[in-house]
C-alpha cells in the first residue's frame, strides 16, 4: 500500500472542534510535526477535511 507523509503547517487554534479532532486522529499535535500513514480511503478522507492546514507528500 502507498504511504503518505502528512505535515501540520498551520495552527489548529481557532478552528472548529471537528478539525482539531481530525488532526489529533491523524497524530498531529505540534506545528511542523510529520507523521506517515498508509494511503487508505479513511486516511485520505481525513487529510482532505484538513487539507488547508497540512501539506502532503508521498513517502
Amino acid at each position: 500500500m502507498a504511504k503518505i507523509k502528512v505535515t501540520l503547517v498551520k495552527s489548529a487554534i481557532g478552528r472548529p472542534v471537528r478539525q482539531k479532532r481530525t488532526l489529533e486522529a491523524l497524530g498531529l499535535r505540534k506545528m511542523s510535526q510529520t507523521v506517515e500513514h498508509d494511503a487508505t480511503p479513511a486516511i485520505v478522507g481525513m487529510v482532505n477535511k484538513v487539507q488547508h492546514l497540512v501539506s502532503v507528500t508521498e513517502a
